[in-house]
């Protein structure tokens, strides 16, 4: 008779004394149902009893909160029962001290990780599984493990080559955890396959997760909503019916049928007698994809532009004449341009790269930056954001680089993605007759969250935030932390992957001379900003037609140009502005061998075209 061999990892939460493994156990058999000829084996990993030693006053929790959600703890309650919420004070302290407490403890202690990774891996190399299911702070436990040296010990790599990982309601995705844990990206996991069981109304700090380049992770999306507290329960997930199809009908065959062939779990697809299996992706040819973003017709009048929509038909034109296919672009205008539009024509954009990709994402519009709440419900940062058309000053109804980063920070390194913004940055003051600029100042209500009463000058002057944690210690190069974070060091800036940039300069070099110089963190794209920060983006008349004064020489250069490198595009264009007297620097920022190297397609289009 065949088995399957089942660890068990329990999650957050105090499970001393609690029936957790039967439950468990019951929701597996259940979930394969009658298998004849399989048989299975359980196991358990209970490490509460190391957690129990840590003890968290209640602003460490609080601030643990805040860097998990960055935004205070109303998330945690959104999914309970009107009656919990009105308890809730009783049990805060102690359900907050098992969550999120214990999710930041364990990340930032690596004495902590390393008693934990010892017992998972203990418990590993002696039941020998066939299936690990890890649960909420379990999975990072495993993870941590799995992806550290230790895993690579005795007969561990041969174990865990024949094994599946799942993880269900986990944090691995978390931007904190991303940052602190993982070098700010995810890494593929030693194991024949990793499922990843995600479903989007867990409020218990979780995340997708989006590994493009690994061949052996799948994310199968398992929602549900149920009643109660958090959509956290490790049993919703593991008899969840998308779980079940994708997840144990793999796993019974590989213990079956796949096993006794030797076949790997990738391999089914090319057996007649397989179980319903994913599809196996091919190697296509590299894609040229652009998203163009312009809005002119805003709904306050005194807002709206006039040649944000000319900038997305000459971006367009432009990439065509570079070998772009018109079915390829697509452009978003006006008052589809709103927030959720964007951000859903960007999951088509980066929905799944691959090495070689040429991608490009233009907007043309205001810019703005929005003064934003961390722990403690205290304003600590500016969150640097595109203005789309419902934009309201809401984190809601903005794109901002925590709407981003997730999209674009797991790309392959061997993707190219290139991002330019024909906006201001911090918002815009224009009079009437001078060059309209393109940048959008906060009501009142919000400027008062950047102010401060200096009761001395009888003046409001702007507040004056701290550094932080990730600027402070990101580079001794001023110049490299103020294109990060801004020149207060406390700015969100698009495209920076800021959130899961927690590595200091000198741990960041340890970790790429370890990797032997490969690439270490978060994808960067190509980033061309048509100011710098304290800068306005402004308009440009041509003759009677309007369009951004930086997109026009941008495209006025491209056309004239056959090879040039982005650095030069850069030089280029500002020395273009400077001479139509615009008080205006184009930024860049990139990976030096991409900055240095040609903009791709360029002469090789022109020379097509010609002949």
């Amino acid at each position: 008779m065949a088995e399957l061999r089942v660890l068990g990892v329990h999650g957050l939460g105090d499970h001393r004394g609690k029936p957790w493994k039967e439950e468990w156990e019951a929701a597996v058999r259940a979930a394969l149902g009658p298998r004849p000829g399989l048989g299975l084996a359980f196991d358990f990993l209970e490490y509460d009893a190391i957690f129990a030693k840590v003890d968290l006053s209640a602003w460490e929790v609080t601030k643990a909160v805040g860097k998990l959600v960055g935004s205070g703890i109303s998330s945690l309650f959104r999914g309970a029962p009107r009656g919990a919420r009105g308890g809730a004070a009783r049990g805060i302290a102690s359900s907050l001290r098992w969550t999120a407490g214990y999710v930041v403890a364990w990340v930032e202690d690596r004495e902590f990780q390393k008693k934990t990774r010892a017992a998972f891996l203990d418990k590993v190399g002696g039941f020998r599984p066939d299936v690990i299911l890890a649960h909420s702070l379990g999975s990072l436990v495993g993870y941590n493990a799995l992806t550290h040296r230790d895993a690579k010990a005795g007969k561990l790599p041969e174990v865990l080559g024949r094994a599946a990982f799942v993880s269900l309601g986990s944090q691995i995705g978390n931007a904190f955890v991303v940052g602190n844990l993982t070098h700010g990206r995810v890494q593929p996991l030693p194991v024949e396959w990793w499922y990843h069981l995600y479903n989007h109304e867990d409020d218990v700090f979780t995340a997708p997760i989006r590994l493009w380049d690994a061949p052996n992770f799948t994310q199968v999306d398992t929602p549900f909503d149920v009643e109660g507290f958090a959509d956290h329960d490790a049993l919703e997930y593991l008899k969840h019916g998308a779980a079940v199809g994708e997840v144990w009908e793999a796993l019974a065959w590989r213990a079956t049928a796949g096993k006794a062939r030797g076949a790997p779990l990738f391999a089914r697809a090319s057996l007649p007698e397989q179980a319903p299996a994913r599809k196996t992706r091919a190697k296509p040819k590299p894609r040229r994809r652009a998203l163009l973003v312009g809005i002119n017709d805003y709904p306050n009048a005194a807002d709206r532009l006039e040649g944000c929509v000319n900038d997305v038909f000459l971006m367009s034109a432009l990439l065509q004449e570079c070998g772009f296919e018109a079915e390829d672009i697509r452009v978003c205008l006006d008052r589809r341009a709103t927030a959720r539009g964007i951000l859903e024509r960007l999951e088509w954009l980066l929905d799944d790269p691959r090495p070689g990709d040429q991608l490009v994402f233009y907007y043309s519009g205001h810019g703005a930056q929005l003064p934003s709440y961390g722990a403690g419900d205290t304003v600590d940062r500016k969150d640097e954001t595109l203005v789309p058309w419902d934009f309201d000053w809401s984190l809601e109804r903005c794109v901002t680089d925590d709407q981003l980063y997730a999209l674009y920070s797991q790309l392959p390194y061997g993707t190219q993605l290139v991002a330019l913004f024909d906006c201001c940055h911090s918002g815009g003051i224009h009079r009437a007759g001078a060059p309209r600029a393109r940048g959008l100042n906060p009501p009142d209500d919000i400027r008062h969250r950047d102010l401060r009463w200096d009761a001395k000058a009888e003046m409001w002057t702007e507040r004056s935030l701290a550094l932080t944690e990730r600027s402070a210690d990101f580079s001794d190069d001023e110049e490299a932390r103020t294109a990060y974070y801004g020149e207060g060091g406390a700015t969100t800036r698009l495209g920076r992957g800021s959130r899961v940039r927690a590595l200091a300069a000198a741990d960041y070099d340890a970790a790429k001379k370890a990797a032997g110089g490969a690439p270490v963190g978060p994808y960067l794209p190509v980033i061309i900003e048509a100011c710098a920060e304290q800068q306005l983006a402004y308009e440009y008349r041509h003759g009677a037609i309007s369009h951004g004064a930086f997109t026009y020489s941008l495209g006025t250069i491209l056309r004239r140009e056959r090879v040039l490198t982005f650095r030069q595009l850069e030089v280029k264009v500002a020395a273009q502005l400077r001479a139509l007297e615009y008080e205006q620097e184009p930024q860049i920022l990139g990976p030096r061998k991409v900055l240095d190297a040609r903009v791709p397609f360029l002469g090789a289009a022109r020379r097509k075209a010609k002949r």
